[in-house]
């Protein structure tokens, strides 16, 4: 970064720290850790106990409900994620609260002191983001720390703190630029956030065997889905056994696999589970962007064949009376390919949308890719806004609207054609409407 005058607002210093480093991404926790060590954010824990949650999907939903479950056993909780979905203080939550401007900008000021403290040290955006956000968290007084892992997890950011408890949601193919495609590599690297000594919750029966190898390596106590701890039933009135066993718990809208685990890993970090309260906090939990119901449109962001499995069983056990359309946009490197082959069983029109940007696919690209699958293409939008304008106005009242393959996407059309719809709900007491959460 350049010597001029540093930024008083939150939207100059995410303008200067976009244009700060030469790559987006640049993997290695050399000069994070050097950063942090001028931070002195070595120099103590940085909370009571720590949670770190890595994994390909369900990162998010695993710590959405990592979070209302230790808050509501009175648990203070700061919680740091990744990326945002409309703004970029959704990323530091300060006891169930978007971290306010000022918050955010004390951070970036923090670690532009100390990167310019010696030898000036270049950062990647997510690199001061991160560092400012554990600064926050180290002064918030809180309980717990839940930290989610940006991209990998070895050589991540976020991995310059030892955790307490890790948790690996689950592993498949996504960033393969940077990770590559072979799962079991793949596992080794989110499998990097594990350390000696301490818990490891899995939170898939079907992770590749290097998980569990670099576990045995280091000598993690190592607590399976399935073995140390597992869930019976799908949808109301499930069952997790694990330290607790606690019956009759509600559907929160989001993977049961991940509501399980993340009750696992809040019992290892010391959180003395009550029934009741689990159940309340599972009722409530939301998460915008993850099966987010909003009238006839539901909103996911889910952007690898992974998720889009997830999305369609979920789709398959709600059926409508009228047409399941799809407002489908994504970035150039997602596996556009194996998300249509997962969604097209219970999709019956597609509407493909552009995204900006470098690494955006075209609608173009998309339609093909559909009609070679053998998919019926109603209109290519120019933009995710523009495609659900169109859509909008030709839908009979018992279709419903998938929007998903992208943060980018998702954004937009909430941002756009849904905000009304947005707000009404939140007026409603309904911050976003989860699927079976009600």
């Amino acid at each position: 970064m350049s010597n001029q005058a540093l930024p008083d607002t939150l939207p100059g210093w995410l303008a200067r720290l976009e244009a700060a480093h030469p790559v987006g991404i640049d993997l290695g926790l050399e000069r994070v850790a050097e950063v942090a060590r001028r931070m002195g954010l070595f120099d103590a824990p940085l909370c009571e106990r720590v949670i770190t949650v890595a994994g390909t999907n369900g990162k998010g939903s695993t710590v959405a409900m990592l979070e209302a479950l230790a808050r509501i056993h009175g648990w203070v909780t700061a919680t740091y994620t990744s990326p945002h979905l409309l703004r970029y203080n959704e990323r530091l939550r300060l006891d169930g609260q978007e971290a306010d401007d000022a918050t955010l900008i004390a951070g970036f000021e923090a670690v532009e002191a100390a990167r310019l403290a010696g030898e000036p040290v270049s950062l990647t955006y997510f690199e001061v983001g991160t560092l400012g956000a554990l600064w926050a968290i180290a002064r918030a007084n809180a309980d717990l720390a839940i930290l989610e892992v940006g991209l990998g997890g070895r050589l991540d950011a976020v991995n310059i703190i030892d955790p307490d408890v890790a948790v690996i949601t689950t592993v498949a193919q996504d960033h393969a630029a940077f990770l590559g495609t072979d799962l079991q590599g793949i596992g080794r690297e989110k499998a990097g956030i594990l350390r000696a000594s301490r818990p490891a919750v899995l939170g898939s029966m079907t992770l590749p065997a290097s998980v569990r190898q670099v576990a045995d390596e280091l000598g993690a106590e190592v607590y399976a889905l399935g073995e140390a701890f597992q869930r019976d039933g799908d949808g109301e009135g499930w069952c997790f056994w694990g330290a607790n066993r606690i019956t009759d718990l509600p559907d929160p809208g989001l993977p049961l696999d991940n509501a399980a685990t993340a009750l696992q890993a809040l019992s290892l970090a010391g959180v003395e589970l009550s029934d009741e309260a689990c159940r309340r906090a599972l009722a409530d939990v939301t998460l915008p962007g993850r099966m987010q119901w909003l009238g006839q449109w539901c909103l996911d962001v889910g952007h690898n064949p992974h998720a889009a499995t997830y999305l369609a069983t979920r789709l398959a056990a709600r059926p409508c009376a009228g047409r399941t359309i799809a407002l489908l946009g994504m970035l150039g490197d997602k596996d556009a390919d194996g998300v249509i082959a997962a969604l097209s069983p219970v999709v019956d029109a597609w509407v493909p949308a552009s995204l900006a940007g470098e690494r955006a696919r075209t609608a173009d690209d998309l339609a093909g890719r559909l009609m070679r699958h053998g998919g019926e293409v109603w209109h290519r939008g120019r933009s995710p806004v523009e495609a659900a304008e169109w859509l909008a106005a030709r839908l009979a009242p018992d279709d419903r609207v998938l929007v998903c393959g992208s943060f980018f996407t998702v954004a937009e059309v909430l941002e756009g054609p849904l905000a009304a719809s947005q707000a009404s709900a939140q007026t409603a007491g309904e911050d976003s409407v989860i699927e079976g959460a009600r």
